[in-house]
């Protein structure tokens, strides 16, 4: 396995994923809505995409703020028409209100899935319990990342859990990649790397003008340098 580190890097329209592919981003995450802290794109949206760079995309499956499912049955017809578009890898993750994992909504999505490889998002960092999370979804098709900040708070608050969780790879529910995310700088990069976290998610990181404005491909390449 190469010692690459992997470069996430969140794209809204064409414009942004043209810029992240041109600074070195690995893939992309396509969502629509920010202010919601991503939403499914328009299928449009992301054929536009796919025609327009070359690498791996992962698509939002969430149609509602917060971390509820909602309406199963629409979740489970969008994957059926993006999957029918293209898409070939998936961004999703459900709680009940408790905190504890929907796992009847995460098995009815993956099921339309058939076998595509998927993100849990940082649901995981609102879970009521974590390992309880990790053990519950270990068996599910599929899933080979987790994106998290080790905390709800992001990653400053979450280093310790992220190192830890890193520490316990290969046992069950562990197997699956850390993808560390939400808060991220540059600067916590040495001590993830140093502790074997090899995948990284920018969103805000890539826009030092704002959300308002797209991916900076000079910013994505300071990134991709700095793992380098």
């Amino acid at each position: 396995m190469s010692n690459r580190a992997l470069l996430e890097v969140i794209a809204l329209d064409v414009e942004d994923a043209v810029a992240a592919q041109a600074g070195g981003a690995d893939r992309l995450e396509l969502v629509t809505d920010m202010a919601a802290d991503g939403l499914t794109p328009p299928r449009e949206t992301f054929a536009a995409i796919r025609a327009a760079v070359e690498i791996p995309l992962r698509v939002m499956l969430r149609r509602t703020d917060g971390f509820a499912a909602g309406e199963v049955s629409d979740l489970v017809r969008v994957a059926r028409e993006l999957r029918a578009e293209g898409a070939q890898e998936f961004v999703l993750g459900f709680l009940h209100a408790d905190g504890t994992p929907d796992l009847a909504a995460v098995e009815a999505v993956v099921a339309e899935l058939d076998g595509c490889r998927w993100t849990f998002h940082r649901a995981i960092d609102r879970a009521a319990d974590r390992d309880q999370l990790r053990k519950a979804l270990a068996d599910v098709p599929g899933l080979d990342t987790y994106l998290t900040a080790g905390s709800p708070e992001g990653v400053e608050a979450g280093l310790p859990v992220l190192l830890a969780e890193a520490a316990r790879g290969g046992e069950p529910g562990y197997g699956a990649r850390i993808l560390v995310g939400g808060g991220l700088t540059l600067a916590h990069l040495p001590v993830l790397r140093a502790g074997g976290i090899d995948a990284f998610h920018i969103g805000g990181a890539a826009r030092p003008s704002g959300w308002g404005r797209p991916v900076s491909a000079a910013a994505v390449a300071e990134w991709r340098t700095a793992l380098s």
